[in-house]
């Protein structure tokens, strides 16, 4: 027998053949078993990621140290990588944990559901868990947002919202309003309200948007009164890609009163923001606004299931696609509202309210911000902001020439677009590599430190974190940058 292994060899030729074996029984690849994948060391988990996934990802890595661990198992608040080091998780999956990690009436539902092998994929039948879930998110959500659109992602929720909307909105109004520094989203469709160029790319994008400076009423109400063409605008009530930026409540109401006025639809992206993050349930519940539409995702799938809902007032639902005849323009998917990521989300739900996680966000979040300030008290130049509402902080730091004696800082500020990002990168390189902490990074800011760490966090988990924040400010900027240069040639 001959086993091909190598991962750079084509899938064609990684094969197992057989003497005997006829000509017409299908061969059987070379492939990873499950006991195999989990037993693999970080060498060849580095070597078959840069075969098959993202060699160019990897470069990245390596600069935060991540290459060098793997994750055995995770439980509540930690990581626990294969030295037995607990890693304090302040990174949530960008918000993807609102029950930490592996929580037990979460794996329990699921343990049931699988036992009693009920159904899974709901599109010949209607499903009493796609129902319910549906039901349960309508009676979370404020005002009339009762129509709901379950998928599998974040982008896959935006892109019916954006969707709806437009139809709803009708062809004589196809234009749709963004914000700078929006993420809404990678495929294609959303990309178009998504303003990074990194992820635009070359891509061919539609041309019916236009773009507004978050936060800025007047900009808006302008546009609304000079082109009747506008159907929509779709904001992040908290931008998220953005650096952790909110804008006041009064540009939240004035928004509604100029949507109600000029007759266009809103949308409010929440898929990172929402499911009690900010310590409300939505983040627009901050300000007494509803808006026309909305979207959640990541935590909705409690950590377990990927799961995304569009929710809307019916009146907009129906005007898009309440007849028989538009009723499957977009209707749900093969893997939208499946049995398990169904029961999963419904638990979750019952779990939020059930442990007191919107309330613990909303109180243990300020501890947070306040002790954050704290430590930008104490390290006024390093630390330039200190941001956010519930468990969606943002920390922001100096450009680097700014974190250096007077007498460099003309020499390195040349530099500081180049550096940009660097410190932050620092930083949380050496929090986990030092500290055994882990944050996250936003995607245009690069000054910033994104925090958003699992609802169920408590004040003790917030005091080991600033305790490793201001250990690790303490050294100064030239001991920071020392100890990373050493980190990378080990």
């Amino acid at each position: 027998m001959t086993v091909m292994t190598k991962p750079e060899q084509s899938k064609a030729r990684a094969v197992v053949t057989a003497p005997g074996l006829s000509p017409e029984t299908t061969p059987r690849p070379n492939l990873i078993s499950v006991e195999q994948a989990k037993a693999m060391d970080v060498a060849r988990i580095t070597d078959l990621f840069k075969a098959h996934i993202n060699p160019g990802q990897l470069h990245f890595m390596k600069l935060l140290g991540f290459h060098k661990i793997k994750i055995e198992r995770a439980e509540g608040m930690f990581y626990i990588d294969q030295n037995g080091r607990k890693i304090l998780d302040f990174f949530g999956g960008f918000g993807s944990l609102a029950f930490g990690h592996n929580h037990p009436r979460i794996l329990e539902v699921r343990r049931r559901f699988q036992e009693e092998k009920r159904q899974e994929i709901a599109i010949a039948f209607m499903s009493q868990y796609a129902a319910a879930l549906a039901h349960n998110i309508a009676a979370c959500s404020p005002g009339d947002l009762d129509m709901v659109f379950l998928g599998s992602s974040g982008s896959e929720a935006m892109e019916a919202a954006v969707k709806l909307a437009e139809r709803a909105a009708g062809p004589k109004r196809p234009k749709i309003v963004y914000a700078e520094n929006s993420f809404h989203g990678k495929t294609k469709g959303v990309l178009t309200i998504t303003d990074g160029q990194l992820y635009r790319g070359d891509f061919k994008l539609v041309d019916n948007t236009v773009r507004v400076p978050f936060g800025d009423i007047d900009a808006v109400e302008r546009l609304f009164r000079a082109d009747p063409e506008i159907g929509a605008i779709v904001l992040e009530t908290i931008q998220g890609g953005g650096g952790i930026i909110q804008a006041p409540a009064e540009y939240w109401q004035k928004l509604r009163a100029l949507c109600d006025q000029y007759g266009v639809l809103w949308v409010a992206d929440e898929v990172q923001c929402g499911y009690g993050r900010s310590g409300r349930f939505y983040a627009f519940e901050h300000y007494g606004v509803v808006p026309d539409i909305t979207a959640l995702a990541k935590s909705l799938g409690a950590g377990k299931a990927a799961v995304g809902a569009m929710i809307a007032k019916r009146d907009v639902y129906m005007k898009a696609y309440g007849t028989p005849k538009t009723a499957m323009i977009h209707a749900q998917a093969t893997f939208g509202g499946m049995g398990e990521a169904c029961v999963t989300a419904i638990e979750g739900l019952n779990v939020l309210y059930d442990e007191g996680l919107i309330d613990n966000a909303a109180d243990t979040g300020a501890y947070l911000l306040e002790r954050l300030k704290a430590v930008q008290a104490k390290h006024p130049k390093i630390i330039k902001d200190v941001r956010g509402k519930g468990f969606m902080v943002g920390l922001e730091f100096h450009d680097f020439s700014q974190t250096l004696p007077m007498v460099l800082r003309p020499i390195v500020s040349v530099l500081d677009e180049k550096l940009k990002g660097s410190l932050s990168g620092f930083v949380g390189a050496l929090l986990l590599r030092d500290y055994d902490v882990l944050v996250a990074f936003t995607e245009y800011n690069r000054n910033v430190i994104r925090l958003e760490p699992p609802l169920i966090c408590q004040r003790e988990h917030v005091d080991r974190f600033i305790d490793a924040l201001d250990g690790l400010l303490s050294r100064g900027i030239i001991a920071i940058v020392k100890d990373f240069v050493k980190s990378q040639v080990k």
